[in-house]
């Protein structure tokens, strides 16, 4: 299983500090999952001009192409101005419409306050749901109160986002599973 995670953002940490707690929970626990982690802070990324993603050089052509490739994705985005980031959005405009069909998705969302806690549903989801993702239907909404000095305080956060992993590597296990038993029926 090849999964991707991706820090969807170029500024703060918060975010960052969630998507290492991800690392280092499918380090320990799921060792035999292929795992990247992509922060879009430490790369030089194109903005989307139309192209087809692999005509892309660098950095940008590696993102949509380690995207693409994945079995399974972790999007972790703050929420800035009621919105997502413009970066994460570009990187969805990088990819074909149906580029998450068969890819079973999860989001971690940081965000300052609780007034915020919609915004993946209300945006995320949709873009995710258009481009034919598999979405893990709970995700991780984690507030600034929750982190203190670059750390996730809360020990509910964490069992969450231990639960988010857990039932995003049983959902790509499952479908694999499914896809492999109907691709059996066909003779050719």
């Amino acid at each position: 299983m090849k999964l991707v995670g991706l820090s969807g953002s170029i500024v703060g940490s918060k975010t960052r500090t969630a998507m290492n707690v991800v690392k280092n929970v499918l380090t320990d626990k799921y060792p035999e999952v292929d795992a990247t982690f992509i922060d879009l802070a430490e790369l030089d990324f194109q903005f989307s001009d139309g192209r087809h993603y692999l005509e892309y050089e660098g950095d940008t052509k590696y993102v949509a192409q380690s995207l693409m490739e994945a079995d399974a994705i972790i999007i972790g985005t703050p929420i800035f101005q009621a919105s997502i980031p413009a970066t994460l959005k570009n990187v969805f405009d990088l990819l074909p419409e149906k580029a998450f069909r068969n890819k079973v998705v999860s989001i971690i969302v940081t965000a300052g306050s609780s007034k915020h806690y919609l915004i993946p549903e209300q945006q995320l989801k949709p873009i995710l749901s258009y481009m034919k993702a598999q979405i893990v239907q709970s995700y991780v909404f984690i507030e600034g109160q929750d982190f203190h000095r670059k750390e996730i305080i809360n020990d509910d956060v964490l069992f969450r986002m231990e639960r988010l992993l857990e039932d995003t590597i049983i959902l790509t296990e499952t479908y694999t599973k499914v896809r492999e038993a109907k691709e059996a029926e066909y003779d050719f």
